[in-house]
C-alpha cells in the first residue's frame, strides 16, 4: 500500500515535449491560486510537470514550497488522475496563502480534472 502511493520518477513531465503536448490543446482548471493543464496520456497513470515563474512568486523558499504541496496533493490523488498529463502553473499572491488553502484548491482541481476530461474523452 505505501509503496504504490510514491511518487516516482516516472509520474513526472520531464522533456520539453512533454510539456510542450500539454500547453498545445490542454482542458485548464483555474482558480485565484493556480492554473492546472491537463491532457489525456496513453499510459496507465499520470504525471505532473510543474511551472511556477520567479515573476509570480520571487522568493526560491516559497516556489519550493508550492513544488512540495503539489506533489503532495498529485500522490495523495494520483488514482483519480491517472491517464492524464497535469501541469501546475502558479498565479500571483499564492506565495501568502496558507498550505491548507493551497491543498484544498489542487483537490478540487484534480475533481475537476477527473470528472471533465473524462467525461470528453
Amino acid at each position: 500500500m505505501r509503496d504504490s502511493c510514491r511518487f516516482r520518477r516516472t509520474q513526472r513531465l520531464l522533456k520539453p515535449a512533454d510539456f510542450k503536448l500539454v500547453f498545445d490543446q490542454p482542458f485548464r482548471s483555474s482558480d485565484r491560486f493556480f492554473t492546472v493543464l491537463a491532457r489525456t496520456n496513453q499510459l496507465e497513470w499520470g504525471r505532473l510537470g510543474m511551472a511556477i515563474a520567479r515573476k509570480q512568486v520571487r522568493q526560491a523558499v516559497d516556489r519550493n514550497r508550492l513544488k512540495r504541496l503539489a506533489r503532495e496533493s498529485f500522490r495523495l490523488n494520483q488514482q483519480q488522475i491517472s491517464g492524464f498529463d497535469c501541469i501546475v502553473l502558479a498565479r500571483k499572491g499564492v506565495a501568502e496563502a496558507p498550505n491548507e488553502h493551497l491543498l484544498r484548491s489542487l483537490a478540487k482541481h484534480w475533481q475537476f480534472i477527473a470528472r471533465r476530461c473524462k467525461s470528453r474523452t
